[in-house]
């Protein structure tokens, strides 16, 4: 199984139950594991035969910064069905972190794995 990984990708995003979290953006941080067939591109060495992982980290920064959620969760489950959707990917891994949300916590966050048939 051949993997594209995108690590701690930053996005300022509107998250959270709490009213100052709705008035102030926050930096959460993304790391994705995506499930595609490397073997063409490794082979003819062209960005036309490989996931554009370029245009999917866009892609999920577009969708978050205009977009408003109360729960990580929620947020985590369009951004992997978008993923899904939208690219060659069969499968993803993705982790949404808030960092210092949690007083005394250098981080929370949630992991979810996807596949495209459901």
């Amino acid at each position: 199984m051949d993997k594209i990984i995108l690590t701690d990708l930053r996005i300022d995003a509107v998250i959270g139950i709490w009213d100052w979290e709705k008035r102030n953006p926050q930096t959460i941080s993304i790391d994705l594991e995506m499930q595609t067939d490397t073997k063409k591109a490794s082979q003819s060495d062209s960005i036309e035969d490989v996931l554009d992982y370029k245009a999917v980290s866009k892609r999920v920064k577009q969708f978050i910064q205009a977009s408003q959620f109360n729960l990580i969760e929620t947020l985590a489950e369009n951004v992997a069905k978008i993923i899904l959707e939208e690219f060659d990917v069969q499968w993803l891994k993705l982790r949404i972190s808030k960092p210092f949300a949690i007083r005394d916590s250098r981080n929370v966050g949630v992991s979810i794995e996807r596949t495209k048939d459901g």
